[in-house]
């Protein structure tokens, strides 16, 4: 949002949302895929794919979980 309304260039916002998009879906994958080799209970999968949604939460899940 800072390029579109700041500096004046709204073509960047579909290049920065899309790289942001495809990165929260690796993320979202990447927790899903790591269930059974890491034993996470339910209660921690839905902090983990929670954190997904927080400014800074994969900070977090990466210092208590991994």
């Amino acid at each position: 949002m800072p390029l579109k309304y700041i500096f004046e260039m709204p073509e960047m916002v579909r290049q920065v949302g899309m790289a942001h998009g495809i990165l929260f879906i690796a993320y979202v994958l990447g927790g899903i895929l790591l269930i059974k080799p890491m034993k996470w209970s339910l209660k921690q999968i839905g902090i983990i794919l929670g954190c997904s949604m927080l400014p800074f939460g994969p900070f977090y899940v990466e210092k208590k979980y991994l």
